[in-house]
């Protein structure tokens, strides 16, 4: 980013009584991307051709930069600082295909000064991250790892970065989620640091060098941002990511910013919806007098950048290749048929909580919950592509992770069944348990005879449960579930799971073996 003197007209907007040291440093931010290259829907998932032209779609890579650029323009001359708060890694078949190329390729073009590590960043080891960083110009920092015996990292990935912008000192410091180790592959190398103690023993590094602005460009979610907009003295602002929460001043959502005394916290959702834009003002001595903005959305009235669009598609020709791929075999068709998966216990169901069950078994995870409106097809037997198997599960939904109680559980169960009559997609399929229904009886008092692990469900045990993170976030009448413990909604992508699962127990024989019986 090229350093600018702030404009005399720049300097008045500010309001009267301001000292003539104040400092205004506008910054734009996203966060977790998820290789949203494409163009997005109002689902979060890739937005069709025909939905473009209808002008339907929001944001992708050429979305952001094309406003970006407008943004850069109507502010020329002023301070601007462009940062992301990771995880612009996973979530699509660019990633998928590309392994971090494109997101590097694209985030370069559009000319970020700083990024934080996220933890989709390690979803292909140190190395996807190290390949990344070698990409780009600008620096990916994050203070609480210690990298000292990871050489693929060391001398990439540094603490923290200083920015000089109108020619004023702009400290970036960084911290990423300790439980990375849990959602992603950061191998045994990387340490991990608490975040708080890390933070501030960089700031207070920056304070030592005479940088009295300094931001914290976080990868923790945004309860973790608010405790270190509280704990850590000496950060002036937290722009974050992680949680992927939606703060627009529209009457309805979180306010941006959120306010922890005299620190701004902001985030801007995800999947490159929103453009954040946080303006905040510093006296002389680097203390925030001022924070304001709004994300802004990136629907239809942003015209895609021409030139990255014809570029995305050049990539995205080789995906559509993909989709043909042929990844397991099948022996017989796997029963996906609508009605089946909405109503009685159906094979697909049964494939889709398997494999989602078999891929976090290891954290301790004994039960998993599949909504049966998310799966769109069947199978045929013999070979099975990759584009059958995103067919079957079309929506980019990601496995989430939580713990709740065995009436909790119950509760979901009752849910998933209270309008089962009508072909409702909250029916559950599940794994690693089994129930009884019987769709006679009232709602909310249809579900019998819960086994986990072959023994009664215990009502007041707490349970590890694995679904979707449409399901976990409330959907289809899931809303017990947004008040669960230690929930983790960005593990990998659903359909990926379950073509490795396919793989891996090939040649796959669909099956039903009683896990749900209606009376």
């Amino acid at each position: 980013m090229i350093s600018r003197l702030m404009t005399t007209a720049a300097f008045f907007a500010l309001g009267t009584g301001m000292a003539a040291a104040d400092y205004t440093l506008t910054i734009l931010h996203t966060n977790d991307i998820h290789s949203r290259v494409e163009s997005i829907n109002k689902y979060d998932s890739t937005c069709g051709a025909d939905d473009e032209a209808e002008g339907k779609c929001f944001g992708g890579m050429a979305r952001i930069k094309t406003a970006m650029d407008a943004e850069r323009a109507a502010l020329a001359g002023q301070n601007v600082v462009v940062l992301d708060a990771g995880d612009p890694f996973q979530g699509s078949l660019f990633y998928t295909t590309y392994k971090g190329a494109a997101e590097a390729e694209f985030m370069e073009a559009i000319g970020y000064d700083a990024m934080a590590v996220g933890n989709h960043e390690f979803d292909d080891g140190p190395k996807g991250l190290a390949d990344f960083v070698d990409a780009v110009s600008f620096p990916v920092i994050s203070g609480n790892l210690d990298l000292t015996a990871e050489a693929l990292l060391r001398d990439r990935v540094k603490d923290h970065v200083v920015l000089e912008v109108g020619g004023e000192k702009i400290g970036i410091v960084s911290a990423l989620a300790t439980d990375t180790v849990d959602t992603s592959s950061p191998g045994d190398n990387v340490v991990f640091q608490d975040e708080i103690a890390a933070l501030q023993a960089d700031v207070d590094a920056l304070k030592t060098k005479g940088v009295t602005k300094i931001i914290a460009l976080n990868h923790v979610g945004l309860k973790k941002d608010m405790a270190i907009a509280e704990a850590v003295e000496g950060i002036d602002v937290v722009i974050g990511g992680h949680s992927h929460t939606k703060m627009v001043n529209d009457g309805e959502s979180l306010a941006y910013p959120q306010m922890v005394g005299n620190v701004p916290v902001a985030q801007a959702y995800a999947y490159s919806k929103y453009l954040g834009k946080l303006t905040v003002t510093f006296d002389d001595d680097g203390n925030v007098v001022s924070a304001s903005g709004d994300p802004i959305l990136l629907d239809a009235s942003f015209e895609p950048n021409a030139a990255m669009s014809a570029r995305i598609a050049e990539m995205g020709a080789p995906i559509e290749e993909m989709k043909k791929r042929v990844v397991a075999v099948s022996s017989a068709t796997i029963d996906g048929d609508r009605a089946n998966c909405r109503a009685v216990e159906c094979e697909m169901g049964n494939l889709v909580a398997d494999a989602m069950l078999d891929r976090v078994a290891s954290q301790g995870i004994e039960i998993a919950i599949q909504n049966g409106g998310g799966l769109r097809a069947s199978i045929d037997a013999g070979d099975v592509t990759m584009g059958e198997v995103l067919t079957v599960l079309p929506f980019q939904n990601t496995l989430s992770t939580f713990y709740v109680s065995g009436a909790t559980i119950v509760e979901a169960l009752e849910n998933g069944v209270s309008q089962m009559e009508e072909g409702a997609g909250r029916f559950p399929q599940v794994a690693g348990m089994s129930f009884v229904v019987d769709p006679s009886a009232a709602a909310g008092s249809r579900i019998s005879d819960v086994m986990v692990a072959g023994a009664p469900i215990d009502m007041v045990r707490t349970y590890g449960v694995v679904s979707n993170n449409y399901v976990r976030n409330g959907g289809d009448g899931y809303k017990m579930f947004r008040s669960a413990e230690n929930a983790y909604d960005y593990g990998p992508d659903l359909a990926d799971v379950t073509a490795e699962f396919l793989a891996k127990n090939g040649p796959y024989t669909p099956y039903k073996d009683g896990r749900i019986v209606v009376k």
